[in-house]
């Protein structure tokens, strides 16, 4: 049995819990983090000696990091749709998801809707939002571009890579922000 430990409104579970369903795994959430707490928990910390969520069990596999998460359950469970074994394909989803973390997450998830969203009004630093503002419109302009002659992130089916950047377009749709023009991947989203 799969369980998986996470707050629903939590980004990073909430690119978990899409493959999970993606995949049909029968699974038991529990909830944590946030105002569940339990991240300093011992057994918790056992886990996860980072105190972040997600992490799984998977019978006596322990997990935590959400896109190393994302590629376990693909290659146990989804090696038909989500995983290849030729590393060279394999890296062709690899690279969008590491580009999301490694430059999406930071500008948007942590810029633009932590210091927009999540920060008080009155505590916003507006131009420091402003300016991740500015380099989310030039990441998602890139996407639009590489969009322009694909139906999904890597060709013409949906894949891992698709997951972490639409959990950040979730938000990113849904935030009064200014936005470029991005036919292409509001089409995809």
């Amino acid at each position: 049995m799969l369980t998986v430990w996470g707050r629903r409104d939590s980004f990073n579970l909430q690119k978990v819990m899409w493959l999970v369903d993606e995949l049909d795994l029968t699974h038991d959430h529990i909830p944590a983090g946030g105002r569940y707490g339990g991240l300093d928990d011992p057994d918790y910390r056992a886990m996860n000696p980072h105190g972040r969520v997600p992490v799984i069990k998977d019978g006596d596999t322990i997990i935590w990091e959400s896109q190393t998460i994302l590629r376990y359950l693909a290659a146990k469970y989804g090696a038909d749709r989500f995983w290849c074994d030729d590393p060279a394909e394999r890296s062709l989803a690899d690279r969008w998801m590491d580009w999301s973390q490694s430059k999406l997450q930071p500008d948007f998830l942590l810029g633009v809707f932590w210091g927009f969203y999540r920060t008080p009004e009155a505590q916003r630093d507006v131009a420091a939002i402003d300016r991740k503002i500015a380099h989310c419109s030039g990441h998602f302009q890139l996407l639009d571009q590489w969009l322009a002659d694909r139906e999904f992130m890597v060709g013409d089916t949906f894949s891992l890579a698709d997951i972490p950047i639409g959990t950040h377009l979730y938000r990113y749709f849904n935030l009064d922000i200014p936005r470029p023009d991005i036919p292409n991947v509001a089409s995809w989203y």
